[in-house]
């Protein structure tokens, strides 16, 4: 099944939600009997690998050709993703969120002046902007208090383990 270790970015969630509702038109096209069922059932197949990693349950559902299952499968996937996303994060001192909010605008800050010193092809620096948008976040901080800063809207997840300002 889909495994969630951590509350899914925002983004990530949006996406895994159009590939589930994609899969719920075939599902009704298929008992519909719309279209050529063969090619709906095979692009069910590839769309559910995206969102499972349960390869043994997709080759299942798919091989039965049972309309109820597709549905079914689709259910528990948004189930654990709904969950995954509404799961409560633990709490922080306003203190130490401080601090990891202003560790990560040091950091952030540090690694595009970093980028922006670099000595090009030339012998001077080109005085370019530096391109750097998100970063990983300090270590010295639990993994947790960045995902309740993304929460709050004081940093954005970028998915990956990088987040930016908001």
């Amino acid at each position: 099944m889909w495994m969630v270790r951590y509350p899914i970015p925002s983004f990530l969630y949006a996406v895994l939600m159009n590939l589930t509702e994609k899969v719920r038109s075939i599902a009704k096209d298929l008992r519909a009997s719309r279209g050529n069922a063969a090619e709906s059932w095979a692009l069910a197949s590839r769309l559910l690998a995206r969102i499972s990693n349960d390869a043994g349950r997709i080759e299942q559902v798919v091989k039965s050709r049972n309309i109820d299952d597709l549905i079914a499968f689709l259910d528990a996937i948004e189930g654990k993703a709904a969950a995954a996303a509404a799961a409560p994060l633990p709490e922080f001192p306003a203190s130490e969120i401080d601090a990891a909010f202003r560790a990560f605008h040091k950091r952030l800050k540090v690694s595009r002046l970093a980028d922006e010193s670099r000595l090009g092809g030339r012998y001077t620096s080109g005085g370019r902007e530096s391109n750097i948008d998100a970063i990983k976040p300090p270590d010295g901080f639990p993994d947790a208090i960045w995902q309740v800063l993304a929460r709050s809207g004081k940093l954005k997840d970028m998915g990956g383990g990088f987040y930016s300002e908001a």
